[in-house]
């Protein structure tokens, strides 16, 4: 209360008299020492206005450090709790030079209103462990005795940097303010190595190790080579070529995936085909200890089967089994096929050596086969047809070859002539299947298909000629095999002997009538008139009884009436009639037909 008084009392005597030099100095107490050199009635304005209280502004004209946090709008004067205040509420003065002017509860201090929360052990730490000045950067604050300011937020700006500038400055992306051991904000699938398998329980030390770099304690965590596996374990297998996961997991060393992934060109032996469904210990020795395993076929190549493979064939081919085989299956050959089958007791010739191994081969390659006749291989496509009597069966070389296609023969006209049906006349021009091929049922026959004309030719005369000049219906009576068209009946056997010119006809010209494809013949009760075969040119004239005898006049010589007697007639040729051609008289025709029969034969009948 005194000292609230003597402050107004100082106030009144102020705005009394102006001049502070007319009287003793009035001040309420002593400054403190940071303060001490503004002592006296003279510097009295350097912290107050006249009448006033101690403004802000005065304050913060001097500590401009504070003015650019609360500017910035950072740390604990720039906080809704403190800004709110006035300097003069927290800092007071004239209490002496001992007293302490930024004076606080520290243990009930809210560190939030700095901007900066105590987590973890940064909140059970005395203040003065991070306030101090190895941990402030400004050097005018820095030299400050007691000071709270000058603070960075960075980890590193008051913790030694463990890693060394190796992995940046964001402490925190990896730590917590718990311990710097272990790092639990750390994300190891967020490097360039993702843990995986087994590797998730490892200890940090077993793959990290701590060496001492620049004097200190230092734990690499950068720069580690895991490109394979032997960057960080040791090589069991003596540099077998291929990254390590091409056949082992992470999961365990035990765990084997050579077989999909470990890739076999890499070594000397490349697996093609068959091979590369294989499992590896189908070829290598599982047995082995890791530096020996699948060494155990070093140096064999690709081309020495008999390394691997038994010899089916025992020896009697070879060993380049690649001549006949490869590697997609034993049983499947090559194209190119290069085998010597002459190696075996059967040499391939002809159409056989370009059959396809398995046509006669239908098991194994080694199981002997019996070619002694071609029966053994080929069915028998005659079905039988040339068992002979004696049940001994003709194999198929003698009359095919392996030269030639099946449906050539070397049974030959000589052959045939020595059979029950020798070729004559048109039948040795006639082709195999025009005989012994049924188009029917598209089967050969050349067993009992006959032997006489009617077997294989239609009997065109069957029911038209008499048994008696045609017996048997043997057809070589009248034909023969060289033409058809040639006819050597013996007509003089028929009530109707052929003479002169009827000698000379074709048998289809009195026997034969083609009426479009109306084919009929006549043998049998003929009429042997002339007029049944010739047309009557005289109509009627030389009827007798109804009757014309055309021998009366012609014979079978010729057409010309050499049988005819002008003499006879009522008009006997004499002189030069004799002499005249029958046309000269005779001219009158009457439907077509030329009149013979002269009524008138006066000489003024013909003559002018």
């Amino acid at each position: 209360m005194i000292r609230q008084l003597a402050k107004y009392s100082l106030i009144i005597l102020m705005a009394t008299f102006p001049s502070w030099s007319a009287f003793a100095q009035l001040s309420p107490g002593p400054l403190t020492e940071s303060h001490s050199e503004l002592e006296g009635m003279a510097n009295c304005t350097q912290c107050h206005d006249i009448g006033k209280k101690v403004p802000d502004a005065k304050c913060l004209s001097c500590h401009e450090e504070i003015q650019s946090l609360m500017t910035a709008d950072r740390g604990y004067h720039a906080s809704d709790d403190v800004i709110s205040g006035e300097c003069i509420d927290c800092h007071s003065e004239h209490h002496g030079r001992k007293f302490d002017m930024v004076r606080f509860d520290t243990e009930n201090f809210d560190h939030d209103l700095t901007g900066y929360e105590l987590l973890g052990q940064h909140g059970r730490i005395d203040c003065r462990d991070c306030h101090k000045p190895d941990f402030i950067a400004d050097t005018d604050i820095r030299m400050r005795k007691k000071t709270w300011l000058g603070m960075d937020t960075e980890c590193l700006a008051c913790h030694v940097d463990y890693h060394q500038e190796t992995l940046g400055q964001d402490c925190a992306s990896c730590h917590d303010f718990e311990a710097f051991r272990p790092a639990p904000l750390f994300d190891h699938d967020e490097t360039e190595y993702t843990l995986e398998g087994q590797h998730t329980d490892v200890e940090c030390i077993s793959c990290h190790a701590i060496e001492t770099r620049n004097g200190k304690e230092f734990q690499i965590f950068k720069g580690l080579s895991f490109g394979d596996c032997v960057s960080c374990h040791d090589d069991p297998h003596w540099n077998l070529p291929g990254k390590c996961r091409t056949c082992h997991d992470v999961n365990g060393f035990e765990v084997f995936m050579g077989k999909s992934l470990f890739n076999h060109e890499l070594t000397a032996f490349s697996l093609k085909d068959s091979h590369s469904s294989l499992d590896c210990f189908e070829c290598h020795s599982q047995g082995l200890e890791a530096s020996s395993i699948f060494r155990d076929l070093k140096g064999i190549l690709e081309t020495d089967c008999m390394s691997c493979h038994d010899d089916v064939h025992e020896g009697k081919f070879g060993l380049d089994c690649a001549r006949c085989h490869n590697t997609i299956s034993f049983m499947d050959l090559n194209a190119d096929i290069d085998f010597d089958h002459s190696l075996t007791d059967y040499n391939l010739e002809g159409l056989h050596a370009n059959v396809e191994c398995k046509s006669c081969h239908k098991s194994s390659f080694t199981d002997p086969i019996d070619f002694s006749y071609c029966r053994n291989c080929h069915e028998d496509y005659h079905n039988g047809q040339f068992v002979q009597s004696d049940g001994q069966i003709q194999d198929c070389g003698e009359c095919h070859s392996v030269y030639e296609d099946f449906t050539f023969t070397s049974y030959g006209l000589d052959d045939h002539a020595q059979s029950a049906f020798p070729l004559e006349g048109a039948h040795v021009a006639t082709p195999c299947f025009a005989c012994h091929l049924d188009e029917a049922s598209e089967e050969w026959n050349f067993r009992h298909i006959g032997q006489h004309c009617v077997d294989c030719h239609e009997d065109i005369h069957e029911g038209y000629i008499s048994d008696e000049y045609y017996p048997d219906r043997d057809c070589l009576h009248c034909h023969n095999s060289d033409s058809w068209a040639t006819v050597s009946f013996d007509h003089d056997l028929t009530d109707w002997p052929l003479e002169d010119k009827h000698a000379d006809l074709d048998c289809r010209s009195c026997h034969i009538e083609e009426k479009g494809e109306l084919f009929i013949q006549r043998f049998s009760n003929l009429n042997t008139e002339c007029y049944s075969c010739h047309e009557n040119v005289h109509g009627d004239q030389f009827e007798e009884d109804g009757v014309t005898d055309c021998k009366r006049c012609h014979s079978t010589a010729g057409w010309e009436p050499e049988n005819f007697d002008h003499s006879i007639t009522r008009f006997p040729l004499e002189g030069k009639h004799a002499e005249l051609e029958c046309q000269a008289c005779h001219k009158t025709r009457v439907n077509n037909k030329t009149v013979f029969k002269i009524e008138r034969f006066e000489c003024i009948d013909c003559h002018s």
